[in-house]
């Protein structure tokens, strides 16, 4: 599976470390930004890994977002047609955002969350299979036709 990962400045560091443990797996980690500015936005991040998800195969696909509180990147994302954000501070918020309502791109915070809890958070995300229960496919129809 394709992972697109994005991060400003708050989370750039503590995305190292994920990457690491991303990397022992068998997912493709697509950075969609390599280089540290402090001084950059989280938008132009979230855009980016949210862009390349979508036109990748956004069934298929992940996005993985961080910034210092996860709300921006969260907020950011959740603006692309097609992208359904998550933010989760505890893997059973990740297991039922996959679950439940079809999650594609998990938010993380890097001041609120440790990195190992980051880690279990993201396999449980990743592991996790939508349910595809009728209600949770009415829910997601009603989404998509807000607006």
């Amino acid at each position: 599976m394709k992972i697109f990962l994005g991060t400003d400045h708050n989370g750039y560091d503590y995305k190292q470390d994920l990457v690491k443990y991303l990397s022992t797996t068998e997912h493709q980690i697509i950075d969609v930004n390599d280089v540290l500015d402090p001084n950059d936005d989280f938008p132009q991040f979230a855009a980016r890994a949210c862009n390349a998800l979508l036109q990748d195969d956004p069934e298929n696909s992940r996005g993985l977002l961080i910034c210092g509180s996860g709300q921006g990147m969260v907020m950011a994302a959740n603006r692309f047609k097609g992208i359904r954000a998550s933010l989760c501070f505890t893997a059973e918020q990740a297991r039922a955002a996959r679950n439940d309502d079809n999650s594609n791109v998990l938010c993380l915070a890097a001041n609120f969350t440790e990195t190992e809890e980051a880690k279990q958070i993201i396999n449980v995300f990743l592991l996790t299979p939508f349910a595809k229960a009728p209600r949770f496919i009415r829910r997601l129809k009603e989404l998509d036709e807000l607006n």
